[in-house]
């Protein structure tokens, strides 16, 4: 029994030795040349980003291209060193094929949502830094990936939304601010111009409103008790609702101020004496 062990042991230390005395130069040159394609698909990858940044194209873009550009020259350097060792490609790239014509139909669901993501990417339909609003979820572009798009809200939230729920969807793209839409009642009595270069006057001094796009206050209707002033103004997303509550106090004091009177409902009730009937 020690003696077939020993023998055993002998063939494969036989066979290891061959092995390397065969095939040693071989190994050491598909190793040299897989560090060769890490360095040089590092290099033409950030070559490319510098580039693509240097022209000023958009910065998702920029890292998709760039990212791309890395796997597809260290993919060739890999079938380079393969060949080293005698392999064919040709088996691999069959084998492959069928694989992925497997995986795709078993996951249908996350690979729709890789192919919206290019789409997106290529399309430009968003950057990150835009806010956008997109199946009822508003937020600022933080990244957007081949799988999901992710938004921050005001509160700091990431909001996750899987890339095949963007496209298709109708998205309102307001760019780096939001829009602040608000209607305030006067009393008939007083003047609605008064009110209007009132609040107006108010929205040109608020640092927190920007003044491109331009507001907008007028007239929106008239109530029961009301008539209704509609203001439109934007605002960064990333302060939306701490600039909403500075405006809205800011335009309570200035029209009271003002002596502009924001009327309440009220009913006049007549009380019929039937004595006297």
């Amino acid at each position: 029994m020690i003696e077939q062990e020993l023998k055993q042991i002998e063939q494969i230390y036989q066979m290891v030795a061959n092995y390397l005395v065969e095939y040693s130069f071989q190994v050491v040159g598909a190793i040299i040349i897989l560090i060769i394609g890490l360095i040089a698909a590092k290099m033409l990858s950030s070559a490319t980003v510098r580039l693509l940044t240097k022209r000023n194209v958009d910065v998702t873009l920029t890292t998709f291209l760039g990212n791309v550009t890395r796997i597809l020259v260290f993919v060739c350097f890999l079938i380079i060193s393969l060949g080293k060792f005698g392999i064919t490609v040709a088996p691999f790239v069959a084998a492959l094929g069928a694989a992925t014509l497997g995986i795709g139909l078993a996951l249908q669901g996350p690979i729709s949502n890789y192919g919206a993501g290019l789409a997106i990417i290529l399309a430009r339909t968003f950057k990150v830094g835009d806010t956008v609003t997109v199946t009822e979820c508003a937020g600022i572009v933080k990244e957007i990936r081949l799988a999901c798009t992710l938004l921050e809200t005001e509160d700091g939230e990431i909001i996750t939304i899987p890339n095949k729920q963007v496209i298709g969807e109708i998205i309102h793209n307001s760019f780096e601010n939001k829009v602040v839409e608000c209607i305030i009642g006067i009393d008939y009595q007083d003047s609605p111009d008064l009110a209007i270069d009132t609040i107006k006057q108010v929205l040109a001094d608020m640092s927190c409103v920007t003044q491109e796009p331009k507001f907008q206050v007028g007239i929106d209707g008239f109530g029961d008790f009301s008539i209704n002033i509609g203001l439109r103004y934007w605002v960064p997303m990333n302060a939306y609702f701490e600039s909403k509550y500075q405006v809205n106090a800011k335009i309570f004091a200035a029209l009271k101020e003002a002596g502009v009177t924001i009327p309440f409902p009220r009913r006049d009730i007549y009380v019929f004496d039937q004595n006297k009937r």
